[in-house]
């Protein structure tokens, strides 16, 4: 360490003492270290952050699949690979881009923070210690130019690490991931990224779409990478516990939310499912009649006659057109479309899929990915151009052309039909290629599987801008897809997330939040999930009328409000169709006291769009997280709030701010009517309960519990979420934030 204080005092501080005032130019356009078979290319990227390239035998291409913007919306472009310092074996040299300072000593890397004062902070460095694996450890496979990549970063013991993305349902109730290992592989449910904040004011992000680990160990934190070709990867440094400025330059590398339109913001309607043309009819009748609002109603899968038509069936949706018309006419509701990625042989698309090569193989041929309602399926190849074209196509011709301009993306987790097993647990007992086995246009399963759901979504983006004459950096969206999976850059589409298949208790209701605000941590806002939780509610318990209720509640304070899901009743089957339940999952199916009370919720929804909207604006502007556990706003201000996110206390992450103005704290246990909420420390501003009434109009009663730092008892009958407000109410409603 004195040797890089002597560095850096020699290369940084003759250039510049103005080290908080002005931003620090890179004083140098990359370094190249080269140690026999290995090259590492470190280049200034984007605002306070490095971009760090390691291969072997090869320099990077600069053609592999990518998640950054290059160049950046903001801060320096690596320009290829140039580079103006080159360095030899155990090489020594230092560059600065803004307050990050990377100093390579004897070939070690360590990454810094420039303090306001001069001073240099160690945030983290290749691990290093007396007997261990070196940092960068690769295993090369012997058939190709791929291999596997550990690498190892200090850490400090009391750290704590954000984001990762979306863990699987339903257990774990957890925002700091400390002492975890993260599993980087895409499943229903499971949408792990890598990228991940520090406390200590840095973001590191893995430019990798593969399968791999994060393993976030005591004093090592080790990124594994299962089949690469190159390691890439970013990191940025803000002050300490400033996650704002971390994600505003994490998105600025990574591209930010365009504005999703209006209609996306009201309430969206759906259910597993609506089986006929006459159903959905029937159904904006009854909203019309109720006055209950809608924005969106979703017509759910097998919709089609076969997997791969990606049309509805005729048979049960005989004019389409008429019908988008009809529901538009009676509600102004728009409507979205299921579309899954698996293809049988019976579809009228298989023979040109197959014959034209645009069906996802296995590594020995052309093999079978999964199954489905009885038969076998391949899946639509969506990393090939082609492929995408081929879709996008049938989905104008089937949907958008007669008035359905929105569609979910269900299934296209990657591998097979998006289970972390074969077959979705049907009767066909086996199939010979496991789920790795997958090869895609693009590449391996192992190497490249978090780009197909991507890409994926990029197949409806491109159709989307194609129409509509936008280009990728548009503004605003029109339309929008609806997407199960996504990787690192999906928030630059015109597209939203949902945590999957989740199960129907109070206790799930509660981890969501940690779901949702730790995938907010990594970059994607732009989120939801099932009200009512996607499988186990009984409409008939009283059990299962309050689950949903309490739900809906909170789903009123997120991004999207969206209900979904399969309920169980006592009402029978009567058709043949597959998956045609026929219970209901609308706001009045709940018994007609709860139906008051989800109208006044949905009322209320629909008052908070100028805020919502508000929120958008400024997650395009500047990345700003909507969905924000209580660390990223008070962990400078309230030890308490800093100590409970340390230990994943629930007082602490089962509450969180839906904006920067409202505190919300949802109900999450059955029959009861009292809630206990933590207020956190303010400064100069005051907490005020939103008391929502049982009229048709929400209003705030006012009543100031200061500036908190303490923990209260609410009043939370059935009727009222525990929401607390900061500033003024009628600049919240009015979106003047």
């Amino acid at each position: 360490m004195v040797l890089q204080s002597l560095i850096l005092c020699y290369l940084v501080l003759p250039i510049s003492l103005s080290l908080a005032a002005d931003y620090f130019n890179p004083n140098a356009t990359g370094i190249k270290l080269q140690n026999g078979f290995e090259r590492i290319h470190i280049q200034p990227f984007g605002n306070h952050g490095f971009r760090v390239r390691a291969s072997l035998l090869r320099d990077p291409t600069g053609r592999e699949p990518s998640a950054l913007i290059d160049p950046p919306l903001e801060g320096p472009s690596s320009k290829g690979l140039e580079h103006s310092i080159t360095i030899p074996f155990r090489g020594n040299a230092t560059v600065r881009n803004g307050n990050l300072v990377v100093d390579v000593s004897f070939g070690v890397t360590s990454f810094s923070r420039v303090e306001p004062n001069g001073t240099l902070t160690l945030l983290t460095s290749e691990y290093a210690d007396t007997k261990v694996l070196p940092a960068r450890y690769y295993v090369q496979d012997i058939h190709g130019q791929s291999f596997q990549a550990q690498f190892g970063f200090s850490a400090d013991p009391d750290e704590m690490f954000f984001g990762t993305g979306q863990h699987a349902c339903c257990k774990d109730h957890t925002v700091n991931k400390k002492g975890q290992i993260v599993d980087l592989i895409n499943y229903n449910s499971h949408v792990t990224l890598p990228i991940w904040m520090s406390n200590k004011g840095y973001l590191m992000f893995f430019n990798y779409p593969g399968q791999g680990r994060i393993e976030f160990d005591r004093l090592r934190t080790r990124f594994v990478a299962d089949e690469a070709t190159v390691v890439d990867y970013w990191i940025t440094t803000a002050p300490p516990e400033d996650y704002d400025a971390l994600q505003q330059q994490f998105t600025g590398v990574t591209g930010r939310q365009p504005t999703p339109p209006d209609f996306s913001l009201g309430f969206q309607q759906s259910k597993l499912r609506y089986y006929n043309q006459t159903q959905i009819i029937d159904l904006a009748q009854r909203f019309h009649d109720e006055q209950v609002p809608i924005s969106l109603i979703v017509i759910d899968f097998f919709a089609w006659k076969f997997q791969g038509d990606w049309s509805l069936d005729v048979d049960v949706w005989p004019d389409p057109t008429a019908m988008a018309a009809e529901v538009k006419r009676l509600t102004g509701a728009e409507l979205m479309v299921s579309l899954w990625p698996s293809v049988e042989d019976l579809s009228e698309n298989y023979l040109t899929l197959q014959e034209e090569g645009l069906l996802a193989i296995t590594r020995d041929g052309t093999g079978i990915q999964d199954s489905f309602e009885g038969v076998y399926t391949r899946l639509i190849d969506s990393t090939n151009p082609d492929a995408r074209e081929f879709l996008w196509k049938r989905l104008n011709d089937s949907y958008f052309s007669k008035g359905i301009h929105n569609f979910w993306i269900d299934q296209a987790d990657g591998g097979t039909l998006g289970e972390p097993f074969e077959n979705n647990g049907q009767s066909i007992s086996s199939i010979p290629y496991s789920r790795s086995f997958t090869q895609y246009f693009l590449g391996s399963q192992e190497g490249f599987g978090k780009m197909y759901p991507w890409l994926h979504q990029q197949a409806i983006q491109e159709g989307f801008q194609n129409l509509t004459g936008t280009d990728s950096s548009q503004e605003s969206c029109e339309y929008m897809s609806l997407t199960r999976s996504t990787f690192i850059g999906g928030q630059r589409f015109c597209s939203y997330l949902w945590s999957g298949d989740t199960d129907s208790k109070f206790d799930v209701l509660l981890q969501q939040i940690t779901a949702g605000v730790s995938v907010a941590a990594s970059g994607i806002s732009s989120w939801t999930l099932d009200i009512g939780g996607f499988a186990g509610l009984d409409i008939d318990t009283d059990e299962g009328k309050e689950l949903f209720v309490r739900w809906f509640s909170m789903g009123v304070f997120l991004p999207y409000t969206r209900v979904h899901g399969t309920r169980s009743c006592n009402i029978p089957r009567t058709s043949t169709l597959p998956h045609a339940n026929p219970c209901p999952n609308e706001p009045w199916s709940y018994g007609e006291d709860n139906f008051v009370i989800l109208k006044k919720y949905i009322a209320l929804r629909y008052q908070l769009i100028p805020y919502v909207k508000t929120l958008f604006q400024m997650l395009h502007t500047s990345g700003k997280v909507i969905l924000r556990p209580l660390y990223f706003d008070f962990s400078k201000s309230d030890e308490f709030v800093r100590k409970g996110t340390k230990t994943n206390d629930p007082v602490v992450v089962h509450q969180f701010m839906f904006g920067p103005r409202l505190l919300v704290a949802p109900v999450g246990e059955f029959g009861v009517k009292t809630w206990d909420v933590y207020l956190p420390k303010l400064d100069t501003q005051t907490w005020k309960h939103w008391q929502v009434t049982t009229n048709q109009i929400p209003r705030w009663t006012d009543h100031d519990f200061g500036k908190g730092g303490m923990s209260i008892t609410i009043d939370a009958p059935l009727d009222q979420i525990p929401v607390f407000y900061l500033g003024d109410k009628d600049d919240i409603l009015n979106g003047n934030i």
